[in-house]
């Protein structure tokens, strides 16, 4: 039987040809998804075995869909694909349970040796990105963005790709209300007081690409 995979990356091209890929080599994509947030729907829907997952998308950035995947999905092993060596996700993508770490640079080989090795239980690196999850894991707890609540980090991102507050209650479910009352704690915490600065934190701290 072959794994079933969700697969999510903003950028179509890549996405087809990714799906394009992997189903040559024998594996299932039962869905592929433009945003975070989709994937996780895809993956409480289909329920595959995997998820490949862009660091960086709309709604939902990777290390917050693995996040809501591990609680809807534990049994789903997610990997994350880099665009570019970067420290910044890594820590917290292991503490919620990212299993494999896959840079977009390395070849189609490179994913479908790491989705074997998740399978199997193990983790798995590439050889471009390990010196990242080492500065990582060896690197204290900074007072960054570690001290925001998920849900805190989904506004960031949120606001930081142009949605109004009526907009971020729609995509995350809750009430205008609720959403406002994230937004104002979130400025208190980061200590910004301007959307426009919220929007420059959210890019410094690579929640959002500009």
């Amino acid at each position: 039987m072959p794994v079933r995979l969700v697969l999510a990356d903003d950028h179509l091209v890549l996405r087809q040809a990714l799906r394009a890929l992997l189903e040559k080599r024998g594996l299932e994509v039962v869905a592929d998804e433009a945003d975070g947030g989709a994937a996780v729907d895809a993956v409480r829907r289909l329920a595959p075995d995997v998820a490949v997952l862009d660091v960086a998308m709309p709604v939902l950035n990777g290390v917050d869909a693995a996040r809501e995947i591990a609680r809807i999905a534990p049994t789903c092993a997610v990997i994350l694909l880099s665009g570019v060596e970067d420290a910044r996700f890594v820590r917290e993508a292991l503490q919620v349970g990212v299993r494999g770490f896959v840079q977009k640079s390395q070849g189609s080989d490179d994913l479908v040796h790491a989705i074997e090795e998740v399978r199997a239980g193990r983790l798995y690196v590439s050889p471009g990105a390990s010196q990242a999850i080492v500065d990582a894991c060896a690197t204290a707890e900074n007072g960054g963005k570690s001290h925001l609540t998920p849900r805190e980090r989904q506004v960031l991102q949120l606001v930081g790709e142009g949605k109004s507050t009526k907009q971020i209650a729609e995509a995350l479910h809750i009430s205008v209300k609720t959403a406002e009352f994230h937004r104002g704690r979130l400025m208190k915490k980061l200590n910004v007081h301007d959307t426009a600065n919220l929007v420059r934190y959210a890019i410094r701290e690579g929640f959002i690409t500009p």
